[in-house]
């Protein structure tokens, strides 16, 4: 069975979306984060987003592309659009990359079937729907990219009123002073 991941980068007061700006980090021009980024995630067949982090990444589908792209930036693009993508979106009228399809709602059985019958692992994406997968027990693993940026609010990366308790199974500190944290649930 293949495992579901959920993975952010996350400010060091655990906010996943700032309410007001970014996170602090500027991860596209960070070759040692970007790379290790990929490195981690090639193996993921399945990424699950929600509209907005669907919109977010769909920059991939065309990075490669890019007159200056560095080769880790081209790698990451070429395994992104390898995998397949569920969006989820009522808002959504169509997706603008390959090997993506459109759901109109989560359904957590419907996702526990694609773990199960998956040949590699998936990701969830964006603390919205990534709740939806924690509060039904369906997420493995969860990667942290900790900035070194306390932003006071937002949403969080752990959804309020879920009780987890987690094995911390890999961790790396950056040059640019990112954190990463690797658990997974026991």
């Amino acid at each position: 069975m293949a495992k579901l991941i959920y993975s952010m980068v996350t400010s060091l007061d655990g906010y996943a979306e700032a309410t007001e700006g970014d996170l602090g980090w500027g991860a596209a021009d960070d070759e040692e984060v970007h790379t290790f980024i990929g490195d981690t995630f090639r193996h993921v067949g399945t990424y699950l987003y929600g509209r907005r982090m669907y919109e977010t990444m769909v920059f991939w589908e065309t990075a490669h592309e890019l007159p200056d792209a560095p080769p880790f930036v081209v790698q990451y693009a070429r395994d992104w659009q390898a995998a397949e993508k569920v969006v989820y979106s009522t808002t959504l009228d169509q997706v603008s990359s390959e090997r993506t399809r459109l759901e109109r709602s989560f359904d957590p059985e419907a996702v526990r079937r694609l773990k199960d019958g998956s040949g590699s692992d998936l990701t969830v994406d964006g603390p919205t729907l990534a709740a939806q997968a924690i509060r039904a027990g369906l997420v493995d693993e969860y990667h942290l990219f900790l900035t070194t940026s306390v932003v006071g609010g937002g949403k969080r990366f752990f959804p309020d009123g879920v009780r987890l308790d987690l094995e911390l199974v890999e961790e790396r500190a950056f040059a640019s002073g990112l954190l990463y944290a690797r658990y997974r649930t026991r």
